[in-house]
């Protein structure tokens, strides 16, 4: 369950940044969704280890965030689909420097001799 992020310190606000997108799955999943909308079974295959209960999770936390919307189709078999927010393609410039730090971080450490 979440902390109350009006107890942030108003000096920190990656606090409240890190409460609202913290945890092993959060980014990779709106980097995901910055390729485009993507139903569930698509987001669970392109994201190897996550299982379906942590996927689920993660999905509805960031719905309860505004970060990700969730359209459901009246169909048979009903069709889900996922999708940013405004808010969540705010993060655009965030995530992919993200993806470039850890692209560069990696060839770092495995080739040590870069430095």
């Amino acid at each position: 369950m979440r902390t109350d992020l009006t107890d942030k310190p108003d000096n920190c606000m990656v606090e409240v940044a890190m409460e609202i997108l913290g945890g092993r799955w959060k980014l990779a999943i709106v980097y995901k969704l910055l390729q485009g909308t993507h139903r569930f079974g698509e987001l669970r295959r392109e994201m190897h280890g996550i299982t379906p209960r942590m996927l689920t999770r993660q999905l509805r936390e960031l719905e309860e965030d505004a970060i990700v919307e969730r359209m459901v189709y009246r169909e048979v078999p009903p069709r889900v689909e996922y999708s940013l927010t405004e808010t969540g393609k705010s993060l655009e410039e965030i995530v992919y420097l993200l993806d470039v730090w850890g692209r560069r971080y990696l060839d770092r450490a495995t080739n040590p001799r870069k430095e």
